[in-house]
């Protein structure tokens, strides 16, 4: 947890921003796996850590913004919970350490809300992503269930993301712990594959390197020899000579900011002269994206630029022809990257995508584009100082999407689909590092993971 100044500096700016009304924030609640008492891993709210810090289920918060007053809402320990779980302080206590003096029963909010709807006051809320928030807010506001996410108040959506966006200094620390021990959850992947296991025992290893150092998942692990699916959470192939993995994982640090790196290794110690040759060929796209980095720039043109860099490299390669600027154009790209190069991150992987996509990589006058590969852009707008985000490109041989591009008769001036055949059973490549723009530029963030191919062929052959 930071420091009390630090929440109650957090609290004093979106309350000027916000203005006038109540701002209700909503903290999570323990879920049941199977059955109420056997739960899943409980995860706070973000923005609710953001603002109040508490990592502890069944939390309320309320602020106004007109008599600056914050409340705390929860339930006291039991005796049951003390037996349970052991000994907790006080709900009052833990408001303390986040600078809140005034706790109450969660009881209490449905009656305050009322007084203040029933006096014409603006009730703010954040679109839920929990159907137990979304029940919640019904009762309280009014509002019918259906219509509860597209009322939010998208004043009080701005303003969050807007600070949200901009990290700080000790959240760059938290981001760079998060990194740290993404990294060695690599190093693991890297030294434990061999052929002949199965995906799953590394997933092992990978889950077990977070676990030991003190942090855990901030998403469910991607590791699988059929990269081209671009979320493959499945594990259960084993693992052939010749085949590529692809690990795409991170860890998510004590204060729960994420970690999301990805590599892209061999199965045997050395990389094949193809593998070698795609693998060269996102590693420049990554690299120049990360070097263009800056204030002020569009991270839509990185995006692009990373696509004109794919092109011109398989054109060498003899897999498309024509003119690259052309191809770019037309979005031929998709074919082969058909994801956008990064998102913003932070306290989520997907930093604050419940709040909206849209508020968080776009602005008024930036339209996100229809285009394959270019629509699943999450950031596309103008980057600041203290933006922290990915850069991820990739390259995959999709055979579904290859046929499907070719029955269509799409991009047939520029697509060598013949000698796409050789490349069915490729899988994909993509290389991931967590970046912070700064004022000078931009910078990788945490410790160096092996990227280039010596790099990861000499941990591979250890």
């Amino acid at each position: 947890m930071f420091s009390a100044q630090t929440y109650t500096d957090r609290r004093q700016r979106l309350k000027k921003e916000v203005g006038q009304g109540l701002i209700l924030l909503l903290g999570n609640d323990e879920v049941g796996m199977n059955y109420r008492d056997n739960t899943l891993r409980f995860r706070q709210d973000s923005t609710f850590l953001y603002f109040f810090g508490l990592d502890k289920p069944g939390l309320i918060a309320i602020i106004d913004t007109e008599t600056d007053t914050e409340i705390i809402f929860g339930s006291e320990p039991t005796l049951d919970d003390i037996v349970w779980s052991g000994p907790q302080p006080a709900l009052a206590e833990l408001a303390a350490r986040v600078g809140v003096a005034q706790v109450n029963s969660p009881n209490s909010v449905s009656q305050l809300l009322k007084t203040a709807r029933d006096s014409g006051r603006t009730v703010h809320y954040l679109p839920p992503y929990r159907q137990a928030n979304v029940c919640k807010l019904h009762e309280w506001t009014g509002v019918s269930l259906g219509q509860i996410k597209e009322k939010a108040s998208e004043v009080l959506i701005r303003a969050v993301v807007g600070q949200r966006s901009v990290k700080s200094d000790e959240e760059i620390l938290q981001l760079e712990q998060a990194v740290n021990i993404t990294g060695e959850m690599h190093l693991a992947a890297m030294q434990n594959t061999r052929e002949g296991m199965y995906e799953y025992e590394v997933v092992g290893h990978i889950q077990g390197a977070a676990l030991s150092r003190g942090g855990d998942l901030a998403y469910p692990i991607i590791f699988s020899t059929n990269g081209q699916t671009l979320h493959n959470h499945f594990h259960g192939n084993v693992m052939e000579s010749g085949c590529l993995t692809l690990g795409d994982f991170g860890a998510e640090s004590a204060m729960h900011y994420a970690g999301d790196i990805t590599r892209t290794f061999p199965v045997d110690k050395k990389f094949t002269s193809k593998q070698r040759e795609i693998y060269d060929i996102v590693l420049e796209m990554e690299m120049q994206s990360i070097a263009a980095l800056a204030p002020g720039v569009l991270y839509r043109d990185v995006h692009v630029a990373a696509n004109r860099i794919m092109l011109d490299g398989l054109k060498q390669l003899g897999i498309v022809s024509g003119d690259v600027d052309e191809m770019t154009q037309l979005g031929v790209g998709g074919l082969f990257m058909p994801h956008g190069l990064g998102h913003s991150i932070g306290l989520d992987v997907h930093d604050m995508e419940d709040l909206g996509e849209n508020y968080v990589g776009y602005r008024d006058g930036l339209e996100r584009s229809t285009q394959l590969g270019l629509r699943s852009l999450r950031l596309a707008k103008e980057l600041q100082a203290g933006n922290t985000l990915t850069v991820e490109p990739g390259i995959y041989f999709i055979p579904e999407l290859i046929d499907k591009l070719r029955a269509e008769g799409q991009f047939t001036d520029f697509v060598n689909y013949q000698k796409l055949a050789d490349y069915r059973d490729f899988g994909g490549v993509r290389i991931e590092d967590n970046c912070l723009v700064n004022n000078d530029g931009g910078r990788v963030l945490g410790t160096p993971i092996p990227k280039t191919i010596n790099e990861i062929e000499t941990v591979r052959s250890l």
